[in-house]
């Protein structure tokens, strides 16, 4: 990368080793490099900008003062860590960021030894940092530290507050970087967000009493049953001297901070002073989301992900057309508002993407009406089966690869009860360049099998407002709504709000010598496909929209099982339990015996790019329909992300 070279000392890094060799007084330059690398990187190349901006000088620090990657890095939600990514070998290829077989959006064991875990999803950082810990001293390296960075709300999830648990009563020496800054995507919510707020204590104090344990240690008198009574005595004259009660040292772990996350040599210095104290830890920083780019810091979810920008004037440069259509959050935002309007039991609820899923629209008429509660899927859908419980009509929205967290909620705590919540999954099929830990693969095949829900997925942006305002409907029962991140097709769509017949499907096109069905909005692309054929090929095919995964359209079925002996199925989930496996035990059940092609996700984890380059990678786009409708054998494709390398240990 030609302009890497403009830099003073980053152009010479290539690696941590590099940074090591620098002396402490060169690291703010070396943050104001990495810093505006990030950002003359992003303007042209899109990814997650404020995030990794406002983790720079932790990250330099972090990796000055332990020796990675023999010592371990565990990055939690993973929109933190480019500036980690440009440090380790990949600032050269840091253009190909989230572009197909280029680096990959999060860090990957899959993509460099530096890359400890997989940090996609957010709160798994302490837990997976604890057994890493735990091995390490297992295995009697006791020289290998263990560091856990955990932020942008990501404290608010349950497993973070399970590995919290767990490592205050399990031998360990892991360390925890609680990165402070006040953000997920929108801002924190909760009373974790509040409590930190006003949290404190003093780094005097801290080094005091880690002089007095360094020389009670070279005595001989503090062995670890008297460390672990000295520390609860002194958590607990603490916290009467203070007032103040640390829910942390209140778990036998050590607490420090809060600190300036943006000095970088007090960073350093506090990190070195605390990395060899025994027993868990944790390091309070407070930082500023997009530090060091004023539109940034001024508006930090706005530049979460802002797309191209211009760098010099802070403004982004993608404009709304207003003759585009709307994506279909929008549409959902838009919808939910119209239907609480008329519905007073309506309430939203979203796990901490209230922008990301349109449900501001809602939150700024009735704010009494939508609850954030942060980053807690399990909690988001148990939450809303209460209200539910009670006689309201929740609307829950949370990314479908995320719900994937909330599974048991959604099996024990709403559908065993045929609970009347609205499951609106959003970015469901192939979400594009954030790739396998953000694909919306698996909500089909995973929700298919429960009792008592309904399925169902929409052809356009009309019929996810039918699908909503049947879903709020009396004795509809737990219905999930399931549609793709982007926008559809219609200009036109603020149709009137009707019923759809729950479990009935529609035959959009006849035909006589093959029929496709398919499921969702990909039903566009087949229909494209079908037009392509016929013109070309003089096919006649028959398309239908399923419309509900469950309850199936038997009437449906049995019409296209009995009328066609050749079918073609198309869903944007894996083809492994989906739709395609639904039509054929339907048909297996039955007695009928049509040659089925199933299109959809392969039994792998699709790499990033775009999401058309991805359908062309796994057989989905409109030549590969074309295929199968023609009866043609798929081509055989490069399985994705086989680019990945090594698998590092």
């Amino acid at each position: 990368m030609e302009k890497a070279k403009q830099f003073r000392y980053l152009s010479h890094i290539d690696s941590p080793a590099d940074l090591r060799k620098l002396p402490i007084e060169a690291l703010p330059a070396v943050c104001d490099e990495l810093r505006r690398d990030i950002i003359d990187e992003l303007a042209d190349n899109p990814g997650h900008f404020a995030s990794s901006l406002g983790t720079v000088e932790l990250t330099v620090a972090l990796h000055y003062v332990f020796n990675t990657p023999y010592d371990r890095l565990v990055w939690d939600v993973g929109h933190q860590a480019y500036g980690h990514k440009i440090l380790t070998g990949r600032r050269d290829s840091f253009s190909t960021n989230r572009k197909l077989h280029g680096i990959r959006p999060f860090p990957s064991p899959l993509e460099s030894e530096y890359d400890t875990f997989a940090c996609g999803h957010a709160s798994n950082s302490i837990s997976a940092a604890l057994g890493m810990s735990l091995a390490a001293l297992k295995k009697g390296e006791d020289d290998r530290h263990v560091v856990a960075i955990i932020g942008d709300g990501a404290m608010s999830g349950g497993l973070a507050f399970e590995g919290l648990n767990n490592a205050s009563d399990t031998p360990n020496n892991m360390l925890i970087i609680l990165n402070d800054n006040n953000m997920s995507i929108d801002r924190s919510v909760g009373g974790m967000k509040e409590y930190l707020l006003h949290l404190h204590t003093s780094s005097a104090y801290n080094r005091l009493r880690f002089a007095i344990s360094q020389k009670l240690s070279a005595w001989g008198w503090l062995n670890e049953d008297r460390r672990r009574s000295i520390l609860r005595f002194n958590n607990s004259l603490k916290a009467l001297l203070t007032n103040q009660q640390n829910i942390f040292e209140g778990m036998n772990i050590r607490y420090f901070g809060p600190n300036n996350g943006h000095d970088v040599v007090e960073l350093v210095r506090v990190l070195r002073e605390i990395k060899d104290m025994k027993g868990p830890k944790l390091f309070h920083v407070h930082t500023v989301k997009g530090k060091g780019f004023k539109a940034a810091e001024e508006a930090p979810t706005e530049w979460h992900a802002p797309g191209r920008f211009d760098k010099e004037h802070g403004v982004c440069l993608v404009k709304e057309e207003p003759d585009r259509p709307p994506k279909f959050q929008d549409v959902f935002g838009e919808t939910l508002l119209e239907l609480a309007r008329r519905n007073p039991r309506i309430v939203g609820i979203t796990p901490a993407m209230p922008t990301g899923c349109s449900m501001t629209i809602l939150m700024k008429e009735m704010p009494d009406r939508a609850f954030d509660v942060g980053i807690a899927e399990g909690h988001a859908v148990t939450f809303s089966a209460g209200m539910a419980k009670e006689g309201l009509q929740p609307f829950c929205n949370i990314y479908s690869s995320f719900a994937q967290r909330a599974y048991d909620n959604i099996i024990h705590d709403t559908a065993l009860l045929n609970l009347p919540v609205v499951l609106c999954l959003d970015r469901a099929g192939l979400v594009g360049e954030d790739g396998p830990t953000h694909h919306g693969a698996f909500d089909m095949a995973a929700l298919r099998p429960i009792p008592n829900l309904t399925i169902a997925s929409p052809y356009d942006a009309c019929e996810l407002r039918r699908l909503m305002y049947t879903a709020q409907l009396p004795g509809k029962g737990t219905f999930v709504i399931r549609y793709p991140r982007g926008r559809g097709r219609l200009t036109d769509w603020r149709c009137p709000l009707e019923e759809i017949p729950v479990g009935k499907g529609r035959r959009l096109k006849d035909g006589t010598d093959v029929a496709l069905i398919s499921i969702g909005p990909i039903g566009n692309l087949a229909a494209d496909a079908i037009a392509g054929v016929e013109r070309e090929d003089g096919l006649s095919v028959a398309h239908y929209d399923l419309r509900f995964l469950k309850p199936l359209d038997e009437e449906l079925l049995r019409e296209v099982g009995t009328r066609f002996r050749r079918i073609v199925t198309v869903e944007d989930g894996v083809r492994a339990g989906g739709m395609g496996s639904a039509v054929l035990e339907w048909f297996s059940d039955h007695g009928l015996s049509p040659a089925v092609t199933r299109l959809g996700l392969p039994d792998s984890f699709v790499e990033h790019g775009t999401v058309e380059q991805l359908y062309h990678i796994v057989g989905l786009d409109q030549a590969a329909i074309a295929r199968a409708l023609r009866g043609e054998a798929a081509p055989q494709a490069p399985e994705p992300g086989g680019h990945a390398g090594k698998q590092f240990s």
